[in-house]
């Protein structure tokens, strides 16, 4: 198999005829599932994304074949090593995503998937352009120390990357339970894409579903609990250059703001986290929340 060989490229035919298809859903269905300029801002940052990828692919790739060098075993390419490789890929990818939503150095570069306030396919395409800068590759390095080749280990993320284009739709209600149980899915994602507080960081799988229900992080979507895309702090902004960039210029100002012994907690402290208890995370929204249904209950 060529080094090169990227599973990606093949499949945008497939993602740019199933967002077509899904318009025409929209139009008919739901028209407010599309609005123009928020799908030409998705686009935008995915073309961005894609582009910044090639610039640090060289980068990334020489770092995880000088780690691998020092594996710890042979896999070669064997058959088995393929779906091993996939499944011990998508646990890596559920830490990376958790820790993206955990601790803001990487939710700055996370962020950007996340602003539509929009769910629909083309929002699958808004994309980081900072990933590499966030360092997310890292969560990559113990596959390759433990043996799996470089180029198995981008093939696997490839295939896993386009998994999850397809869930990212709101035309798709339900899948059958069995398939629900195990994989990821629209109504599963839908609930990590809210804002709702019952909702807020939860469901961080790639694939498979099981990672949440194991590590205690899944959330069901509620059938009383209409669900409201975004970030919290809704971006306001169309503009390009802010949608990607404004959660690391936030940060840089509350760390250039920041009493010294607090400015590194601006960086590895979970969003919304301040020194001064102004602010709220996604832990004390939640709270809350459980709070105000409790005294309803006891009502």
């Amino acid at each position: 198999m060529p080094a090169s060989f990227n599973p990606v490229d093949f499949a945008v035919p497939a993602f740019v005829l199933l967002v077509l298809i899904e318009m025409v859903w929209a139009w008919r269905r739901a028209p407010e599932a599309y609005e123009p300029t928020d799908t030409l801002l998705s686009l935008a940052m995915g073309l961005g994304s894609t582009f910044a990828g090639l610039l640090s692919a060289g980068a990334v790739a020489a770092l995880y074949f000088g780690a691998f060098e020092f594996r710890l075993f042979e896999f070669g390419w064997a058959w088995w090593a393929w779906p091993l490789c996939f499944v011990l890929d998508d646990l890596a990818y559920y830490w990376f995503h958790r820790t993206a939503h955990r601790v803001r150095w990487f939710w700055a570069s996370h962020v950007n998937h996340h602003s539509s306030q929009h769910y629909n396919l083309s929002t699958a395409l808004r994309q980081t352009w900072t990933g590499t800068i966030a360092l997310g590759f890292v969560f990559r390095l113990p596959l390759v120390l433990i043996g799996f080749h470089p180029a198995m280990i981008a093939v696997c993320a490839g295939f896993n990357l386009i998994y999850q284009f397809w869930f990212h739709t709101e035309a798709i209600r339900k899948c059958p339970r069995w398939f629900e149980a195990v994989m990821n899915t629209p109504s599963h994602h839908r609930v990590h894409h809210a804002t709702n507080p019952v909702y807020l960081d939860r469901n961080y799988a790639g694939v498979f579903i099981v990672w949440d229900r194991l590590f205690g992080t899944f959330q069901p979507e509620r059938d009383d609990e209409r669900i409201r895309y975004g970030i919290v702090r809704q971006l306001g902004s169309f503009n390009l250059l802010w949608s990607v960039f404004h959660e690391w210029i936030g940060m840089a100002r509350d760390v250039w703001a920041a009493p010294w012994r607090h400015k590194l907690s601006y960086l590895w402290r979970e969003p919304g986290w301040s020194h001064d208890g102004s602010r709220d995370t996604s832990d004390a929204i939640r709270a809350r929340w459980q709070a105000r249904i409790a005294e309803r209950t006891d009502v």
